[in-house]
């Protein structure tokens, strides 16, 4: 099947057509909603599913199966935050804010898109590697961090040249005033860690850890055989809320349009090649892709809005939902999936992990 073929496939899965769905609903203003005790118990249960597996796959494959992976996603996402950075600088023009949030937006990782890609691999019969969630639930507050970090030692050095430019009296004005805009690391870290996302995810990982197979096969019913249908019912609501934003599309530019289509692209396919070259399975770099390919819009609003309140949420919100994930989970992942094939299935396939590991032992 080539990329088109799977390309159409995809687009007549369920999660795909309720996502349409619920985009139409928005644009025709139907009054269609979910409502919002449903809306807020969604994301809980998929992170608590997702943390059950990937926690289940740690203990049968053990911690050290997982490390190198792990570290390499997190070089990533660090690197491709760093790049996000000089591109919306340089080339967008953004100013400091704007481009350390959106930065930030797309080295973070997306719980959504990845519940969106174990439901696509159901659907092609291909399995990953459940620790991934593992490194899902590590890279979510990283770029944050990054961003926030890299914002502050920006917000440093506009003081020291204020102050290098005005009197002692003024100087002092300007010292208070810039480092308002400053944030503390310390306090975006706790938000970030305790935030009910993180803490849903890492809390299903230790239980999915203690309990094993044996312990997770009473609550299976629940927390697999229901799992696709309940992202059907999740992804209504993320069409409506990606309808109700497509009228600010055009208000974010050309250039980060272009941006938020071909950097996700790219970062996921760089993502797939280093995983496939680590030792990942099929599924499995594809996940791992897919976690480079994401962006976040639901961690990125609550921690941005505090930790740099200076940039403007209408871009990274609405390129994140309204630009990135339609794309992603209808043309993307069905591109990531061909190329992890075509990388495993093709000759001088190189398997770097077990080269490394054997290295050591």
């Amino acid at each position: 099947m080539d990329i088109l073929q799977l390309i159409q496939s995809n687009l007549l899965t369920p999660i795909i057509l309720f996502f349409l769905f619920g985009i139409i609903a928005a644009r025709i203003k139907s009054d269609l909603k979910i409502p919002e005790a449903i809306s807020e118990f969604l994301p809980i249960y998929l992170l608590a599913a997702i943390g059950l597996h990937g926690g289940i796959e740690m203990r049968n494959t053990g911690f050290e199966n997982m490390l190198i992976p792990m570290l390499v996603a997190i070089g990533l996402s660090l690197l491709f935050t760093l790049n996000h950075y000089q591109i919306l600088r340089r080339l967008g023009k953004f100013n400091i804010f704007d481009s350390y949030a959106l930065a930030s937006t797309y080295g973070a990782v997306g719980a959504v898109h990845f519940s969106v890609g174990l439901s696509f691999l159901k659907n092609q019969g291909v399995t990953s590697e459940g620790y991934i969630a593992a490194i899902l639930a590590v890279l979510e507050p990283l770029a944050f961090i990054l961003a926030i970090f890299m914002t502050n030692m920006a917000v440093s050095k506009q003081i020291k040249v204020k102050k290098q430019s005005f009197s002692d009296d003024d100087s002092t004005d300007i010292d208070v005033g810039l480092s308002q805009t400053k944030t503390k690391i310390s306090k975006v870290l706790h938000e970030s860690i305790t935030g009910k996302a993180i803490v849903i995810l890492l809390g299903s990982i230790v239980i999915g850890y203690i309990i094993g197979e044996e312990g997770f096969e009473s609550i299976k019913i629940v927390f697999d055989d229901m799992f696709t249908g309940a992202i059907v019912i999740f992804m209504i609501e993320m069409g409506i809320i990606a309808g109700q934003r497509l009228d600010d599309i055009k208000k974010v530019g050309i250039f980060l349009i272009a941006f938020a289509i071909i950097m996700p692209l790219f970062n996921g396919t760089i993502g797939v090649l280093i995983s496939t070259a680590l030792g990942l399975s099929i599924g499995g770099a594809v996940m791992f892709g897919l976690l480079m390919a994401s962006a976040s819009f639901i961690a990125a609003p609550a921690v941005l809005r505090h930790a740099i309140p200076q940039a403007k949420p209408s871009l990274y919100i609405t390129s994140a939902l309204g630009i990135t994930f339609p794309f992603n989970i209808i043309v993307t992942l069905p591109i990531l999936f061909t190329i992890s094939t075509l990388a495993h299935t093709g000759e001088g396939t190189i398997d770097l992990f077990n080269y490394i590991t054997e290295g050591f032992m």
